[in-house]
């Protein structure tokens, strides 16, 4: 039996004509127009996603002078604290020091000797074990120079004996410890100092 449209009445040949349009419509929403919007969709959310990271990069061009301002403050701050704790302790020089403001208080050294290195987190205490000859005054002089010295230098243990007879002016001798810092370069220099300092560490003490 074959079919064909001009068979059917007028009415039926416009029902069969709108049912194909419709059909052709969905068709076309369903294959082109949905995969369209959706691809619209996607590429929308690109677009706000790339105008977000824009919008970070400018507002971040505009705060990088602020950030090399702070970096170079924070660069002049770890000058100034390398000032105040060396990264490296320096003994000869320290002495030169020790020695030029002990001359300066009429106070002679009758020793300098250095004691191990005490590790701590970010930095190691050096302490000093000094002798010292001269008199109270002079002795108080060359603890407030010490005290003016950029680098930190921590006086402990000071012990102060009279003379019974005066020897070049002399009536004092003092014992002291003189403790400076040095600044470690990594916490992992600690942990390996304060590893070695346990190894070598006198059993019982």
């Amino acid at each position: 039996m074959e079919l064909s449209l001009t068979r059917l009445p007028w009415y039926g040949q416009i029902g069969a004509f709108v049912l194909l349009s419709l059909g052709g419509i969905g068709a076309f929403i369903y294959y082109y127009e949905m995969p369209a919007r959706a691809d619209f969709a996607s590429r929308e959310g690109q677009l706000e996603g790339l105008k977000k990271d824009i919008s970070m990069g400018v507002n971040t061009a505009r705060k990088l002078p602020e950030f090399k301002r702070q970096v170079a403050d924070l660069e002049v701050r770890l000058s100034n604290l390398k000032a105040v704790l060396p990264e490296e302790k320096d003994a000869a020089d320290l002495l030169r020091r020790m020695q030029t403001v002990a001359t300066q208080s009429n106070l002679t050294i009758k020793s300098f000797k250095p004691a191990p290195t005490v590790t701590k987190q970010l930095h190691a205490e050096w302490p000093i074990n000094l002798e010292l000859d001269g008199t109270y005054h002079n002795l108080a002089l060359f603890f407030d120079r010490v005290s003016k010295f950029t680098r930190i230098v921590n006086i402990s243990g000071l012990e102060v004996k009279g003379r019974d007879k005066s020897e070049n002016g002399n009536t004092i001798s003092a014992s002291c410890v003189a403790t400076t810092f040095v600044l470690l370069d990594k916490p992992a220099a600690a942990k390996a100092g304060a590893k070695g300092a346990a190894a070598t560490a006198p059993k019982g003490t």
